[in-house]
């Protein structure tokens, strides 16, 4: 089956042009012009990748992303003009799984689509749980459960949980971290794996996991711990 992108984006003449673009490279594309709409779509059919702008006519992208968490665990990729340190994070920290800062190149917009779309393809459902204490790992849902709750985690956050526990207790680097989950150069400037990291632990507490713990190691990078429950 081909790989079907949804692409949710008012300025038409950019719309036409990342549609034809994709079109062209094998992709099948659902193209939507608003927030609304390309909710709808979401609600109507299966996609592998989402494309979304944040500034959108009716429903921004950012809503739309909270409601798809809500729903369902696609990768997506937010586009959109409002590059500073603080409009990203805000990004990362509604669930995105990466941001590309307009105006950019058909050749970052692919080899950003491919990496995400390579990482979908490392995690192919498999019906085993792996355990960790009583934190179960769902390869086929991508996330994780405690006590008969899901975290909610998104395809980034999973794959940082995941690539730390099979490293068992080994302090594992920003940049082998960046390289092996997020498929990109570390920079110091780059904050997504900390507001990654910050999201799993908020949402492993959140379901009373606190034992499973990610901790920063000095001058290293980050490693997972488990604690004594209380």
């Amino acid at each position: 089956m081909p790989t079907h992108l949804l692409l949710v984006e008012d300025d038409f003449r950019l719309r036409h042009d990342l549609e034809r673009h994709l079109l062209l490279r094998g992709f099948t594309v659902t193209s939507c012009p608003d927030g609304i709409q390309g909710l709808k779509a979401l609600q109507e059919r299966p996609f592998d990748l989402v494309l979304l702008d944040i500034m959108l006519p009716g429903m921004d992208g950012l809503s739309l992303l909270e409601a798809l968490r809500s729903q369902q665990n696609i990768p997506v990729m937010l586009m959109s003009a409002l590059g500073n340190e603080q409009d990203r994070i805000t990004g990362f920290t509604r669930g995105a799984d990466d941001y590309l800062p307009k105006p950019f190149s058909l050749a970052e917009l692919d080899a950003r689509t491919d990496a995400l779309l390579r990482r979908m393809a490392m995690l192919k459902p498999v019906p085993a749980e792996r355990q960790n204490g009583a934190l179960s790992f769902d390869e086929a849902a991508q996330d994780v459960v405690h006590n008969g709750q899901s975290a909610g985690l998104t395809l980034s956050e999973y794959r940082v949980l995941m690539t730390l526990h099979e490293h068992g207790g080994e302090p594992l680097s920003k940049a082998f971290l960046y390289q092996h989950v997020l498929h990109r150069i570390y920079t110091r400037l780059d904050r997504g794996l900390d507001v990654h990291v910050c999201n799993v632990r908020r949402k492993l507490a959140a379901i009373g996991a606190q034992h499973i713990q990610i901790q920063a190691v000095r001058g290293q990078g980050y490693i997972l711990v488990e604690t004594e429950r209380t």
